[in-house]
């Protein structure tokens, strides 16, 4: 599905920019933008996984480890849990 949206840019070194760039790569400033946000969109979900990594790390300070299988499990949850979450949004 298409949408369209109007971005106003109050810097206009940004905006020249980002439109010499879309020269260079031969394509539309939309397609750099909206490759921008997809990626800012994964690093926020990325971030939900370090409250797991840290938990295992004081864990494994505190206990001397834990098995990798199970931080593993927990992080393959999480994952599918916020993948599950932006596919329902997508329907």
């Amino acid at each position: 599905m298409k949408r369209k949206m109007t971005v106003v840019f109050h810097d206009e070194y940004l905006y020249t920019e980002l439109k010499i760039e879309a020269v260079r790569r031969h394509t539309a400033a939309s397609d750099i933008v909206a490759d921008a946000v997809r990626e800012w969109l994964e690093s926020r979900g990325d971030a939900e996984l370090l409250p797991i990594i840290e938990t295992a790390r004081t864990e494994w300070k505190k206990k001397g480890g834990r098995p990798w299988a199970d931080v593993e499990r927990e992080v393959e949850i999480s994952v599918d849990r916020r993948e599950g979450a932006a596919e329902a949004k997508r329907v």
